[in-house]
């Protein structure tokens, strides 16, 4: 039933025609625009990613996230459960910020990144840390290890936050 609200909300954005994106000369393209966009849409789709986790999480109970493999892996040993937290915290907030905002200085420049309102971007940004960076780091399991629920759980959520940070960034960007 709750994966049903986000494949619906997923359902219904895809259904809206996109919004061409243009700028009347190049000289209306700002690098510095379209970070502030991205960093602000990567913000709030950090948060619908959580939110959407949180009602199909991609691991069961007790198994480590990502972020907080690197936090301990960082540290050196295992955190105690405040620090833990705070720890994993700050890296996803800040990883969500920081994509966002890469994706803005690309979408500034080269629009078609943007495509499918964004979903491309979050199907790239999964399979470029999921299926790529966090197992070749050491912080989650190969891709052929991983289990559907997981895959399935990440690549939803992905879709959910590409779709956030294009609507928020090309909301942001119209204004500023």
């Amino acid at each position: 039933m709750a994966e049903n609200i986000i494949l619906d909300f997923i359902e219904k954005k895809l259904a809206q025609p996109a919004e061409a994106e243009s700028y009347a000369n190049v000289g209306d393209r700002d690098l510095a625009k379209g970070m502030i966009a991205g960093l602000v849409g990567g913000i709030v789709a950090t948060a619908a990613k959580s939110a959407a986790e949180r009602i199909y999480p991609p691991r069961v109970q007790g198994e480590a996230e990502p972020p907080v493999v690197l936090a301990e892996k960082i540290a050196g040993h295992e955190l105690a459960p405040a620090p833990k937290a705070v720890a994993a915290e700050s890296i996803h907030w800040t990883f969500g910020a920081v994509a966002g905002a890469a994706y803005g200085a690309l979408a500034e420049f080269y629009p078609a990144a943007t495509g499918r309102q964004g979903v491309n971007f979050g199907m790239t940004l999964m399979a470029l840390t999921h299926e790529g960076a966090l197992p070749a780091l050491g912080l989650s399991a190969q891709p052929k290890d991983q289990t559907t629920r997981e895959k399935s759980s990440e690549m939803v959520t992905h879709v959910v936050f590409g779709l956030v940070t294009e609507t928020v960034r090309r909301m942001v960007r119209s204004r500023i």
